[in-house]
């Protein structure tokens, strides 16, 4: 028989949450880009690396939606990873943009399924997707959302952070120290018919 399979969301949580914190203070402008080299390494080690591990263990779950936004978060910190390391230098900001944008489309369907999940979770995404526009705009030219985007991808981390510290909370404890929200109102169950 086998046992109870651990929740490898908060894991990915926090991988997402740390990395989103450490880069959009530099986006913020709270610090130069001379911290990018420690945000790079961040995001292939906890960013990029525990999200993917998280999705290997959400895929084994048979959860669609964490398997895909795991391995897709994942994939992103690798790939900005990679971008800004080799090729950053090289490649227009116009171009970064789409790049950018094209995340922001991903993020806004992502953040649609999260209608059939938490309130925290609604938030996350909606945060990230703004995250995601303002940073496309921001390379694409007005350099002060750049600065908004920073600034909501600190909100955006907070608001992961948190959900990591729910999960794990809540279920060390066996019930709802920390709220999450529901999903949704509760159906209107249909009236009984009478025999």
């Amino acid at each position: 028989m086998q046992g109870k399979l651990a929740n490898p969301g908060p894991l990915g949580l926090a991988g997402f949450a740390f990395t989103t914190w450490m880069l959009s203070m530099i986006n913020a402008g709270w610090y130069t880009s001379a911290g990018m080299g420690l945000v790079l390494v961040l995001a292939m080690a906890y960013g990029g690396t525990a999200q993917l591990v998280a999705g290997v263990l959400e895929y084994r779950r048979g959860n669609t939606f964490g398997t895909v936004a795991f391995f897709s978060y994942g994939a992103f910190w690798w790939s900005f990873a990679l971008f800004a390391h080799y090729f950053g230098a090289q490649v227009p900001a116009a171009f970064v943009g789409w790049y950018l944008f094209v995340w922001g489309i991903f993020t806004f369907y992502m953040w649609i399924a999260t209608f059939r999940t938490n309130m925290a979770l609604q938030l996350v995404f909606l945060a990230l997707w703004l995250t995601f526009v303002l940073l496309a705009i921001g390379s694409w030219g007005l350099t002060a959302m750049t600065t908004v985007g920073g600034y909501v991808g600190l909100i955006t981390a907070i608001l992961a952070f948190y959900l990591s510290a729910a999960e794990v909370i809540n279920e060390a404890f066996g019930r709802m120290v920390l709220p999450v929200g529901p999903f949704s109102p509760k159906p209107v169950e249909p009236p009984a018919q009478s025999a």
